[in-house]
């Protein structure tokens, strides 16, 4: 079996496809990048607020000026477009990769599964000869271009695309999702009033109904994808299914990341159909030529792959309820899963002298991040040791940080996250599980 495999992932197969993810993938980008410095997000993710939270172990990575952040956003925006027409593209897929994968490290607030699985397709990109065929490095630069790739390499972006799809319907596989039908018991109502979708979405049922198909389509799409048979219905769901959840909630150009990600299942005659729009030259090969790669790059590949299939597997070394610890809910693929709602107010209070007041989070967060951190456990902690480091500046001795947190889960009541008298200042953030949590508060 295993020497079946290893022949099978070296088979030559033609590369168009994987030149077609490279110019998709790339437009994706520009238009991504061109809405983000349209709606000013730029100055509202990175310029206005007085604090960004930090991803865990990423503490040290500098917030640069808001005329480098926008100047990043150029480049990220001119390495987007090399990407897609495969000029330069090597220095252009680097450069790519470090400026998205910059711009999304600076705050934890602005955390998106999509902006993740953007991230790792730019590394993968780095190390892929999609530029190979229909690019401008092979017609300006004149650089050999290849009809034939090894299976492992369209096979890798076909793969990433498969975990985010499976790994999101696997997380659905739960008791709230499938029988009580939340969250999207409490979503949809807030869409009733959609011309001609609403009456759909206000239908008793309908909750269940979306509960189940999304579950099942996640679960299957990839499988169905791979068929050729089943390949075209398969993609019109896709087109179905992103265009609705697109139009329910508002998630920016993801819908169309994902349709546009997911033809790189089709086969390289349809992709050779529009891409004859960019270069004729790869046609016109008369031998076949297969690009060989590089045995280290593909043993990097099988590491990097056997990291995303185990990763999200580690919440299950955290005790407790996932949804409430978070421990390990982050880069899992838990796509829209769960409704999640905090009030945090915090206290600080003079080690020595014992004065102590109340904290207006207003002036340190946006309304973005008050919200996010308002039920997400390594924030809370991470706020309340700026809140110290803060006040000590001021002058006060040995800050003690506390907070009175409430979180609602999935419409559930109110209860609180952890004792209101627990100083967060003591407590240092790290992999180990959050003992300071108070246990999951319901039964169901």
């Amino acid at each position: 079996m295993g020497i079946s495999l290893n022949k099978r992932m070296n088979e030559p197969v033609s590369i168009i496809p994987l030149a077609g993810f490279r110019v998709l993938f790339g437009a994706a980008m520009i238009l991504s990048t061109l809405r983000f410095i349209a709606l000013n997000w730029i100055e509202d993710h990175y310029i206005e607020p007085a604090f960004h939270f930090s991803y865990f172990g990423f503490s040290w990575l500098p917030l640069v000026s808001g005329e480098m952040m926008y100047l990043i956003h150029g480049i990220l925006l001119l390495s987007s477009i090399a990407v897609m027409f495969g000029l330069f593209y090597r220095i252009a897929a680097v450069v790519q990769f470090l400026c998205f994968t910059y711009t999304e490290l600076i705050d934890l607030t602005y955390y998106l599964n999509h902006y993740y699985y953007v991230s790792l397709v730019c590394l993968l990109l780095i190390f892929l000869p999609a530029n190979r065929a229909f690019s401008l490095d092979i017609t300006w630069r004149k650089i050999q271009d290849f009809n034939k790739v090894p299976a492992w390499m369209p096979g890798s972006l076909m793969a990433m695309m498969a975990i985010v799809y499976t790994y999101a319907g696997l997380a659905k596989l739960n008791e709230d999702w499938l029988i009580h039908a939340l969250p999207l018991k409490i979503w949809l109502p807030a869409s009733y009033d959609i011309p001609v979708l609403g009456n759909l979405f206000s239908w008793k049922y309908s909750p269940w109904l979306f509960s189940w198909a999304g579950m099942l389509y996640d679960s299957t799409i990839a499988f169905f994808l791979l068929n050729r048979r089943t390949r075209p219905w398969a993609y019109l769901s896709v087109i179905l299914f992103h265009s609705l959840t697109g139009i329910l909630f508002q998630i920016g150009v993801f819908p169309l990341v994902m349709m546009a990600g997911t033809l790189i299942f089709f086969s390289p005659v349809w992709h050779q159909r529009w891409m004859r729009l960019f270069s004729k030259r790869s046609e016109k090969l008369q031998e076949t030529l297969v690009y060989q790669g590089n045995g280290f790059i593909r043993g990097a590949f099988m590491l990097f792959f056997s990291f995303q299939l185990l990763f999200p597997w580690r919440y299950l070394a955290y005790p407790g309820n996932l949804f409430w610890t978070e421990e390990g809910y982050r880069f899992s693929w838990r796509v829209m899963l769960v409704e999640k709602a905090g009030t945090a107010q915090f206290y600080v209070k003079d080690g020595e002298d014992g004065n102590a007041g109340i904290v207006d989070n207003r002036l340190f967060l946006n309304a973005h991040q008050e919200k996010q951190m308002s039920y997400q456990p390594d924030m809370l902690l991470q706020y309340a040791h700026h809140l110290q480091a803060n006040y000590q500046k001021q002058g006060m001795q040995n800050p003690i940080v506390t907070a009175e947190v409430y979180v609602t889960l999935n419409g559930r009541p109110s209860q609180l996250l952890f004792d209101p008298a627990l100083n967060l200042a003591a407590i240092e953030d790290s992999w180990a599980p959050k003992s300071w949590l108070n246990p999951y508060p319901w039964k169901d």
